[in-house]
């Protein structure tokens, strides 16, 4: 794995901690704006891997260190992977694969973009469910400026979350736009000042992570299938029945007629 660290050894990678039911992801390189190198792509895929299978896990949040959320993918490590040299290769849709896992990840999903962003960080912060934003940040898209056509499963994300229109806008002009047209276009959901950014991620996971984790799963993977034409009815169905049948949906119906909150334990 290549080095993370940076002059006096200060770790560079992702940091990941849970607390609470509550997975925070940060992006760990501010000198470099967080630019995302080849290592952090294992790191990252490896990190969703284990959330996954953590059900004490009900939310999790993405964010980054410093002034800006991503600067994206690097720039020469891109260069090498797209035109298959030597070990990148073997890595060539890396990127992909890891913001594709990301957005099938069975937690709701929370971007706090704490600056602007990026190139492909544009599209890891597309593949979570919710994107809080900052007050004078931008968004860049320079795919067209950097001769390259953009990987299929961003381009769907793109224009699912977007609209052709702005997807178009974005990546032929490849013009940065502000928080206040992020927020126009669908991009972000919510524009906060900076200092009140992470408090406001917490206050919508304690929202995601209060409501039963098992029709939160079902209801994310439905819709984000629907949103790509590929709802499987079958498998619907099925998690229909299971939620029906589940201890959680006992629990809301007595909860519900002793008028108090619900406790869910996702079974």
């Amino acid at each position: 794995m290549p080095d993370q660290t940076e002059i006096g050894g200060q770790s560079t990678a992702p940091v990941v901690t849970v607390t609470g039911g509550r997975a925070v992801v940060r992006l760990n390189r501010p000198r470099e704006h967080n630019r995302l190198e080849p290592a952090d792509l294992a790191v990252l895929r490896e990190t969703f891997d284990r959330v996954d299978a953590d059900p004490s896990v009900r939310v999790v949040v993405v964010t980054g260190t410093g002034k800006s959320f991503s600067s994206g993918f690097h720039i020469g490590a891109l260069a090498d992977s797209l035109a298959g040299k030597g070990a990148a290769e073997e890595n060539r849709d890396a990127f992909e694969r890891m913001v594709d896992r990301l957005e099938a990840l069975r937690a709701p999903t929370i971007a706090a973009l704490n600056g602007s962003v990026y190139g492909g960080a544009t599209d890891l912060a597309l593949a979570c469910d919710f994107r809080l934003g900052v007050e004078g940040m931008r968004l860049l898209m320079p795919a067209a400026r950097l001769g390259i056509v953009y990987y299929a499963s961003g381009i769907r994300r793109y224009v699912n979350r977007l609209g052709v229109a702005a997807a178009k806008k974005l990546f032929l002009t490849a013009q940065p736009i502000d928080a206040v047209e992020m927020l126009r276009i669908g991009y972000l959901d919510e524009v906060v000042p900076a200092d009140d950014l992470m408090s406001r991620a917490e206050a919508l996971a304690a929202t995601l992570a209060a409501n039963a984790p098992l029709a939160v799963a079902g209801l994310k993977r439905a819709i984000n299938e629907a949103a790509a034409g590929a709802l499987d009815l079958d498998a619907l169905g099925t998690v229909r029945a299971h939620c029906a049948a589940s201890a959680d949906h006992a629990e809301a119906v007595r909860a519900w007629t002793e008028k108090r909150a619900p406790v869910f334990a996702g079974r």
